[in-house]
C-alpha cells in the first residue's frame, strides 16, 4: 500500500507540495527507499500534477525532466516514456542509449559539446 503524508497543496497562490513523504508498506521511501523508488514516486507525482493542471487550465503544460531514466529499471523507463508520449517534454540526459532501447521517438535532439549546442539527427530516436 502506498500513502502520502504531510501533503500541502495550493495552486493559484503557488506552494503546491510543501512537505511530502511517500510511505510504501509502512516505510518512508525518503529514508529507506532505493533511488529508483524515490524517482518513481517523484515522477508519479509530476505526472499527476500535469493532469491536475490540464483539468484546471484546459491545456497541457510543458514537462521538463532532468536525467530522468538513470535510476529506473527497464520496465519503469518504458512506462514513463509511454506516459509522456503525448506531452511536450524537454529531457536532459548524458546519453541516448535508454531512449533507443525503449524505441522512444523524439522530434529533435540537441547535443551540448564544450558549451556549444548542436542539432543532431534523431536516427531512430
Amino acid at each position: 500500500m502506498i500513502s502520502v503524508e504531510g501533503l500541502t497543496v495550493e495552486f493559484g497562490g503557488f506552494t503546491l507540495f510543501d512537505d511530502i513523504s511517500f510511505v510504501v508498506n509502512g516505510v518512508d521511501i525518503r529514508k529507506f527507499g532505493s533511488q529508483g523508488q524515490q524517482r518513481t514516486a517523484a515522477l508519479s507525482l509530476k505526472l499527476a500534477e500535469i493532469r491536475l493542471v490540464e483539468e484546471e487550465i484546459h491545456d497541457t503544460p510543458v514537462l521538463l525532466l532532468d536525467d530522468v531514466l538513470s535510476e529506473l529499471d527497464g520496465s519503469r523507463q518504458n512506462y514513463l516514456l509511454q506516459s509522456i508520449h503525448s506531452i511536450q517534454t524537454l529531457i536532459t540526459c548524458t546519453g541516448l542509449d535508454e531512449f533507443v532501447e525503449n524505441h522512444f521517438e523524439a522530434n529533435s535532439v540537441f547535443q551540448v559539446v564544450e558549451g556549444s549546442v548542436f542539432h543532431k539527427e534523431t536516427g531512430g530516436i
